[in-house]
C-alpha cells in the first residue's frame, strides 16, 4: 500500500521533469507511505515515476519502488495489493523467462507478468490496485485502476504533460496550475455526496473508473478501455438450491478472507458487530494461533439519531476470542477532526462516517495494527438498506401499466398546490420519463431541491439539467449486459459502480491512508461479487428479509442474535451534533461561504438550519470547507 505519482510530457512541450519538482508532488502523500519514497526519471526527463511506501508486503529494499525489470526495459510504480501473487509468479518461473530481483515482492509480479501477457495480465490479478507502468520500447504509458475501485487514481492534462497520482493534493502541486471549480461536478455532488467519474469537482482534474485502463502515448494521445464489468462472468444460478447457493457464497468468502490475511506486517479487523463486520472477525479468526484485534468506535453519551453498537461489537469479539479495543467520540472530537478531514478528502465526501471511520483506523495503527479488513460492498451485493427495501417497492408499484399521461397529469397538480420539492414527487417524475427511480444509495438533493439551494446564475445555468445525464451511461451499460435486468440487480449494479467507489470506499481509503492504514474489503473480491451478482432477486429477496441469502450462508459461523437484529449501519449523531457547537461552526462557515462566493442562496441556507436538515447541512458544510481550503485564492 502507498501513494504513488508520475509525469508524462509531450513530444511538443519543452518541459523537462526535474527531481526536486517531482518530490515535491510525491511527499504530499507522505502519510500513504511513510516507509521511504523514491523516484525514476528517464535519461530524457520525459517520464517520471514516484513511490511513497507503505511496507506490507516483502519488507526488503530491493521490493522498493519504482521498480524496473532486469533490463530496464520495464518501470512500475502501484498502490495495493495483489493478494495471489504467489500463484501467478509460481505460474511465470515455471517459463524461466525472467530475472527475479525478489523473494516474494508482487510488485515485482506485475512486470513480468506485463511481460508475458501484455494489458491482459490485468485479468490475473485477484486484488486491489491502482497501476502505472512505463513502456520504454513501446513508449507508451499504461494506467489501471483496479475492478470495483478500492483504490484511486487521478489524472490530468495541463501545459502538454500528463500528472497522475493517488491523491488529488499532489496534482495540485504541478508548476502553473489554476484551480476553477467544475460546476457540473458540483451539480451533481449535491445529489450524490460525491463526484461521479470521471469527473472530479476540481476543473480539469480526473478520476479513473473503476475496472479501466488508460494508455497514454508521447504524442498526448488517449486510448481507454474498461476491462472488466460485473456481468462479464455472472451466469444465473436460478437452478441452484437455496442451500447449494449459500454453501458457495460461505465458501467464496472463505477463499476472499483468507487471500486478504496475506501480509508480513499485523492485520486486523474494523468490528461494528453487524453481520459483514462480525463475519470477517468469525472468518479471519479461522486457523490463527493467536487472537485476532478488533477494533471498534462508539460516542460518548446517548442520541436518539444514532445508538452504540459496541455491546454487540464486544460480543462478536469474545465469540471469536478476539482481542477487542474500543474507543468513544465525543464532540470535540468532530470539531477537531474537521480540518483534517477536509484535506485528506481530496474533493469532498459528504458521508459524515469519515468521522469514525478516521478514528478506528487511528484506534488501529495504534495498537500496532498496519492492515485492517472492512465490510465494505455486502449491503450492495445482497440487498442490505432498508431505504432500498422502500425504493424496491416504490419501483414495482411504478411498473404497473400506468399511462405515462396520468403520471404527468398528477405530476402536474403536484406542481400547482406547491408539492413539487419533495422526494415522491421526484420518484414518480423519474418513473413518468421511463427512467429508473433508483439513482443510487445516496441521492440527497432532488432536482428540485437543488433549483431551491443553487445562487440564481447556478440556477439559470442548469435550467432543464437534471443527474440523470450522469447516471445514464451505466443504465445503458446495465441494459446491454445484465443476465437479469431486475429492479435490484439495477440498484446493486450503479451502486457497485458509482456510490461504492467513489464515495464509500474512498472514505475507507482516504481516513485510513490518512494515518497510514490499508484497509481490505473482502466483499469486494472481484469473484465473490460476480457469484454474489449470479443470484436471482427471488432468492436475495425472499419473504422480504434483507441479506436474506447471506444471513443463511453465514447462520453457524456468527451468533444468531447478529444475525437477525435490526440493522443500524454505521454513523453519527450529526443532526444532535448541530443543535449543540457544531451548529454554530456550520453556519458560521456556510454564511461566510455564502457572501464570498456565487454558488449557494443564503436565504435556502438558512432555512436548512430552521428545518435542521443535518444531511443537507452536513453536505454543504463539506463544500464550503473544502472551497475554503483547496479554492480560496488566499490559501492557494
Amino acid at each position: 500500500m502507498c501513494g504513488i505519482a508520475g509525469a508524462l510530457v509531450f513530444k511538443n512541450s519543452t518541459f523537462s521533469i526535474e527531481n526536486e519538482w517531482l518530490s515535491k508532488i510525491r511527499d504530499t502523500m507522505i502519510h500513504r507511505g511513510p516507509d521511504g519514497g523514491h523516484n525514476w526519471i528517464s535519461s530524457d526527463q520525459k517520464i517520471g515515476l514516484a513511490h511513497r511506501r507503505l511496507s506490507i508486503i516483502d519488507l526488503s529494499q530491493v521490493a522498493d519502488q519504482p521498480m524496473s525489470n532486469h533490463d530496464e526495459s520495464i518501470w512500475l510504480v502501484f498502490n495495493g495489493e495483489i493478494y495471489n501473487h504467489a500463484d501467478i509468479r509460481e505460474e511465470l518461473v515455471k517459463t524461466n523467462k525472467y530475472i527475479w530481483k525478489t523473494d516474494h515482492s508482487d510488485t515485482e509480479v506485475i512486470i513480468h507478468a506485463y511481460e508475458e501477457w501484455g494489458y491482459e495480465c490485468v485479468h490475473k490479478f485477484r486484488g486491489m490496485f491502482a497501476i502505472a507502468l512505463w513502456d520504454v520500447k513501446k513508449q507508451k504509458l499504461w494506467l489501471v485502476r483496479d475492478r470495483l475501485g478500492v483504490k484511486p487514481l487521478y489524472y490530468s492534462f495541463h501545459e502538454n504533460r500528463l500528472l497522475f497520482a493517488s491523491e488529488i493534493k499532489a496534482i495540485l502541486e504541478d508548476t502553473g496550475r489554476t484551480r476553477e471549480v467544475n460546476e457540473v461536478a458540483f451539480y451533481h455532488y449535491l445529489s450524490f455526496m460525491t463526484t461521479p467519474a470521471p469527473d472530479t469537482l476540481f476543473q480539469g482534474i480526473k478520476k479513473m473508473h473503476p475496472g479501466s485502463w488508460l494508455e497514454i502515448d508521447l504524442g498526448g494521445n488517449v486510448n481507454e478501455k474498461k476491462y472488466w464489468d460485473i456481468w462479464d462472468n455472472a451466469k444465473s444460478l436460478g437452478n441452484k438450491s437455496e442451500e447449494e447457493i449459500a454453501s458457495a457464497i460461505l465458501s467464496e468468502l472463505k477463499t476472499s478472507v483468507k487471500l486478504r490475511k496475506v501480509s508480513d506486517v499485523p492485520v486486523g479487523v474494523f468490528l461494528s458487530g453487524g453481520i459483514d463486520s462480525s463475519t470477517n472477525t468469525a472468518l479471519f479468526s479461522e486457523g490463527e494461533s493467536s487472537n485476532v484485534k478488533t477494533f471498534t468506535i462508539g460516542y460518548a453519551g446517548e442520541f436518539d439519531s444514532y445508538k452504540n453498537e459496541t455491546q454487540y461489537a464486544r460480543q462478536m469479539a469474545d465469540f471469536a476470542k478476539a482481542e477487542y479495543y474500543e474507543k468513544l467520540l465525543t464532540l470535540d472530537d468532530v470539531l477537531s477532526f474537521l480540518p483534517k478531514m477536509i484535506h485528506l478528502q481530496d474533493e469532498p465526501i459528504a458521508d459524515p462516517v469519515c468521522v469514525p471511520v478516521y478514528y478506528v483506523s487511528k484506534l488501529a495503527r495504534e495498537n500496532g495494527v498496519i492492515v485492517c479488513q472492512v465490510g465494505e460492498g455486502a449491503d450492495e451485493l445482497f440487498w442490505g438498506y432498508s431505504s432500498w427495501k422502500l425504493k424496491l417497492q416504490a419501483q414495482k408499484k411504478g411498473n404497473w401499466p400506468i399511462p405515462k399521461f396520468f403520471k404527468r397529469v398528477f405530476l402536474k397538480l403536484l406542481d400547482l398546490i406547491g408539492k413539487n420539492k419533495n422526494v415522491p414527487y421526484e420518484l414518480i417524475r423519474r418513473n413518468s420519463l421511463g427512467q429508473p427511480i433508483f439513482w443510487g444509495g445516496a441521492d440527497y438533493f432532488t432536482d428540485k431541491q437543488k433549483m431551491e439551494i443553487l445562487s440564481p446564475r447556478l440556477k439559470k445555468k442548469f435550467e432543464g439539467y437534471t443527474s440523470w445525464e450522469a447516471i445514464k451511461p451505466y443504465y445503458k451499460r446495465f441494459e446491454e449486459n445484465a443476465w437479469e435486468k431486475s429492479d435490484l440487480n439495477w440498484m446493486s449494479y450503479i451502486d457497485l459502480n458509482f456510490r461504492l467507489p467513489e464515495l464509500l470506499l474512498m472514505r475507507v481509503d482516504k481516513m485510513a491512508m490518512g494515518v497510514s492504514l490499508e484497509g481490505r474489503v473482502p466483499f469486494l473480491d472481484y469473484k465473490f461479487v460476480e457469484l454474489a451478482m449470479s443470484i436471482p432477486e427471488k432468492v436475495k429477496t425472499k419473504n422480504g428479509i434483507s441479506k436474506y441469502i447471506l444471513k443463511k450462508a453465514v447462520r453457524g459461523v456468527i451468533p444468531d442474535e447478529l444475525i437477525d437484529r435490526k440493522k443500524q449501519g454505521f454513523g453519527v449523531p450529526v443532526q444532535e451534533f448541530l443543535l449543540d457547537k457544531l451548529g454554530g461552526k456550520a453556519k458560521s462557515e456556510l454564511y461566510s461561504f455564502c457572501d464570498e462566493t456565487d454558488f449557494l442562496s443564503k436565504e435556502s441556507v438558512k432555512q436548512l438550519f430552521l428545518e435542521n436538515d443535518s444531511t443537507r447541512i452536513w453536505m454543504l458544510l463539506n463544500f464550503a470547507m473544502w472551497w475554503n481550503h483547496f479554492i480560496k485564492p488566499s490559501n492557494k
